[in-house]
Order: C-alpha cells, then structure tokens, then sequence
C-alpha cells in the first residue's frame, strides 16, 4: 500500500519544495481522512501528495527534517509492528 502524507505544519525547504512539519499521518490519496481515522478538513491537517510515508520516517526518511511526531496508528497501518520499539532496555533483568 502506498500512502501520501498529512501533516499539521509546512515549511519549505531551501530547494523550494513544500515539505512537512509536525505531527505527520498517513493519507491515502482520494480519501477525506487519515489511516487513523482523523477527518483532514476538522483536523485542519495538511495534504503533501507528492511526499510518501517512508519519506517522512524519522529513521530514515529524505523528508523528515521537521518531523517532530509520526502517528502511532498510522504507522501500525502501514505495517510497523508492535515489537519494533525505538528503545533498548539498559538494565536488562537476570
């Protein structure tokens, strides 16, 4: 599945391209509302067609400079798993 991006913010980047900032969610284009469920008009969430939903991963993604927070929902929608957490245990128990 592929999905286009919605975000709460923009900001354009020195080459000129508009690029999201924010809370960002995933969008399927066509659609009136996020993998998550939210409305895009009542959450007044912006449409970046032409970015995708890697590129805004904060790991890895082209697009994700001002990325402050990635959906948890709509990353499970799009196929992160439970059991990929962004942290490691320090103490680990015996």
């Amino acid at each position: 599945m592929r999905a286009a991006v919605a975000a709460t913010g923009t900001w354009t980047d020195p080459d000129g391209i508009r690029s999201p900032s924010g809370e960002v969610h995933a969008w399927l284009s066509g659609t009136n509302q996020t993998l998550c469920g939210l409305s895009l008009h009542r959450s007044q969430l912006l449409r970046f067609p032409h970015i995708e939903w890697l590129d805004v991963q904060p790991a890895t993604g082209r697009d994700a400079d001002r990325v402050a927070a990635v959906c948890p929902r709509c990353a499970a929608g799009m196929g992160r798993r439970r059991d990929e957490r962004p942290w490691t245990r320090a103490n680990p128990r015996p």
